[in-house]
């Protein structure tokens, strides 16, 4: 699946020339969802989530078993993904002191950016969740984002805002009258994903026949479980239906989380509140399967139009989320903390180049969401920039990767703090966090996940906080071995694996 071996222009992908004739770009498209838990699909083991279109998108494509967010929250883990930097490197998140924008600069070294300026044409459609600026500053969430101004250069095609379609919503061409009509205020129907949907194939319907294309579609859904955030229809197959429950699912309260975390995450309190009794988890996972279902509907329109146009034989196709969601597993329902329903990650690669045999398996190479942007730029035949710190996986794909060679572990990280946000536009801010840590209110976590194991601390606490779960036999991570003595050699291994690995992440 690789272009590790294919031509663009008279270069080679490793920049050196060669004579042989030019092979077709291929297209890409990169599709995220927002929220949703890796195992909420068919296709990763859960069929009561009724995802058809993606489910077949993953048996005719490469599915991972093992793919990690680098950070399991919406902001930072977007840019990652687009830049290929990790969160500690970029410092784009929701709180002080990694609270700034992303620089035109740097937004420059992304994906969209580079493969532009190689002559595709770039479309965004969606939800951004991050702010690019002329150049970094704080806070990273101003009232205002101009993203026609910051972002202009670098799309062509655009149908986004911050975080849902009816705030600060900008779109271009502005010539473009379809594309107006598909968000004109007042049009019946349609619900922000169907209008997602709509525009994902309004660029597709405008796109010329003699240029590859990069489309970024950014799925509002499954975030949010109101009506208004439903297409409402797709609810009835799902309303009455009981949700197997995960065997960690806490009723009311978890007393085996840490004291830093029971008194402080804001998944504690939210658990409390929307997933903590049965009948509220039933219904909000119905809600949760009945938008992932309406994201499947689209996947499914988008593949009929690929086919309409005779261009999905070119067409590489990247499905995951910008982070999963706990929905109650650990006494818990948010995001960040660094347990597995958080920190992994679905996706599906399907590249519609290979024959059937070629690209159809399960892949458990261990991989990352900052592998994302390399491995775009990769297959668009393109040198990847130094910036990014994440590993082209398209040996992986085509099996060409010397497998002992592959990582053996992957870096994750959680940087943010409840208080924090709240104080994220107080002008004291750092002396505000700087306070949350004195007093050992702190839960920033980093570590490592390896096909065996699962270790992370709570670095800022004092003393540190540690978990350590073998997650090869302990899969939901019930059972903290971090004081066990026979393990003490493999503790202190994962210890300098995760200071290593945090030492190249911040560079």
């Amino acid at each position: 699946m690789s272009l590790i071996y294919c031509l663009f222009g008279l270069q080679l992908c490793n920049g050196q020339s060669t004579t042989s004739k030019s092979v077709e770009r291929p297209n890409i498209i990169f599709l995220m969802t927002d929220d949703q838990r890796w195992d909420n699909m068919g296709c990763y083991g859960k069929p009561e989530f009724y995802t058809p279109n993606i489910n077949k998108l993953s048996k005719e494509g490469i599915t991972f078993d093992n793919a990690y967010y680098a950070v399991a929250i919406c902001m930072p883990s977007r840019v990652t993904m687009m830049t290929g930097r990790y969160n500690s490197n970029h410092r784009v998140g929701f709180v002080a002191p990694d609270d700034y924008t992303l620089s035109q600069a740097d937004f420059a070294k992304g994906y969209p950016a580079i493969l532009k300026k190689a002559g595709y044409r770039t479309g965004f459609v969606g939800k951004v969740g991050f702010t690019v600026t002329k150049e970094t500053q704080r806070p990273s969430t101003p009232k205002e984002h101009f993203y026609k101004e910051n972002l202009g250069s670098t799309f062509d095609f655009f149908a986004g805002s911050e975080t849902q379609p009816q705030k600060g919503l900008e779109l271009w061409p502005e010539n473009d009258l379809a594309l107006q009509e598909i968000y004109r205020e007042g049009r019946t129907n349609t619900g922000r994903t169907l209008k997602t949907g709509e525009a994902m194939l309004r660029f597709l319907e405008t796109q010329p026949d003699n240029q590859p294309f990069c489309l970024s579609v950014s799925f509002y859904a499954v975030k949010h479980d109101s009506d208004k955030h439903m297409y409402m229809p797709h609810y009835e197959q799902f309303k009455n239906k009981d949700f197997t429950v995960a065997e960690n699912w806490v009723e009311g309260d978890n007393e085996e989380l840490p004291k830093v975390v029971k008194e402080n995450a804001r998944g504690v309190y939210l658990h409390r509140q929307r997933s903590s009794k049965p009948e509220q988890y039933q219904r909000l996972v119905r809600r949760f399967a009945t938008q992932g279902y309406t994201v499947d509907e689209q996947v499914g329109k988008l593949i009929e139009k690929l086919k309409e146009k005779g261009i999905l034989e070119n067409t590489i196709i990247i499905y995951t989320s910008d982070n999963g969601r706990f929905q109650g597993s650990h006494g818990l329902f948010d995001k960040c903390l660094l347990y597995d329903e958080a920190v992994k990650a679905p996706l599906i690669i399907y590249d519609g180049r290979k024959s059937a045999t070629e690209r159809s398996r399960r892949e458990d190479a261990l991989v990352s969401s900052v592998d994302m942007a390399p491995t775009i730029v990769s297959l668009a035949g393109l040198e990847i920039p130094k910036s990014m710190q994440g590993r082209d996986i398209t040996g992986v794909l085509n099996k060409t990767q010397d497998m002992s060679q592959w990582r053996d572990a992957v870096f994750m990280e959680d940087l943010f703090l409840v208080d924090m946000f709240k104080a994220k536009y107080n002008p004291k801010a750092d002396e505000i966090n700087q306070k949350l840590i004195e007093e050992n209110k702190s839960y920033r976590a980093r570590g490592v996940r390896t096909k065996k194991w699962k270790y992370f601390v709570y670095y800022e606490h004092n003393p540190r906080i540690e978990e350590l779960y073998d997650v090869a036999n302990d899969p939901l991570e019930q059972n903290n071995l971090v004081h066990s003595v026979e393990h003490t050699q493999v503790l202190k291994e994962l210890r300098k694996k995760t200071e290593e690995l945090y030492k190249k992440a911040v560079q």
